[in-house]
């Protein structure tokens, strides 16, 4: 079986049933974990702005490598059976949740097709926020704008690289504004 190295991001910013939102993103990482499905390395958590602003309470966000035999699609679908055993009803999107649980990378997978991943990384943040799209885009189309995925991932995976822009987690951060990177704060 061949093994790929994953990224994943976790957020939560609602109880579940599980406790608070430290605890959920703590608990998920834990029920993640599987024959299948092995975390390499997690991220402290840290407290973030509701995205977009205004949407809600502060987050508590996080990020993992993990270590994997399934495909992206299985391990989109394992995340997924999480975040429902951990209370996630989509409701509207970027709305208040559990649990949100996101497959950021798969290996240097560029999924569909680099066109098509490139359309949606090129999409105005209007359109971004009333388009979904109906199959999965690796890496996330919009992993470079994301202070609260970044930050944590650098913790994991600083030197991964972007499969389509060649820049690693570290780069993509460093590009930020320093605004930005200031409102992702460790708790811990």
């Amino acid at each position: 079986m061949t093994v790929t190295k994953a990224l994943i991001a976790a957020g939560s910013n609602a109880a579940s049933p599980f406790g608070s939102p430290n605890v959920t993103v703590v608990s998920a990482f834990s029920a993640l974990e599987g024959e299948s499905f092995s975390i390499v390395a997690k991220s402290r958590l840290f407290e973030t702005p509701a995205f977009p602003p205004g949407n809600g309470p502060d987050f508590v966000n996080a990020a993992a490598l993990v270590e994997t035999t399934l495909t992206p699609e299985a391990v989109l679908e394992r995340l997924h059976e999480v975040e429902a055993a951990h209370g996630r009803v989509r409701e509207r999107r970027w709305g208040p949740r559990t649990l949100d649980l996101d497959l950021i990378a798969w290996g240097d997978a560029v999924c569909p097709d680099r066109p098509t991943w490139r359309r949606w990384a090129g999409l105005s943040a209007q359109s971004a926020a009333q388009e979904t799209p109906r199959e999965l885009i690796l890496p996330h189309p919009r992993l470079a704008e994301r202070a609260f995925v970044l930050v944590p991932l650098a913790e994991v995976a600083p030197d991964w690289a972007h499969p389509v822009t060649g820049l690693t987690v570290a780069e993509m951060a460093a590009a930020l504004p320093e605004a930005a990177r200031a409102e992702v704060r460790p708790l811990s």
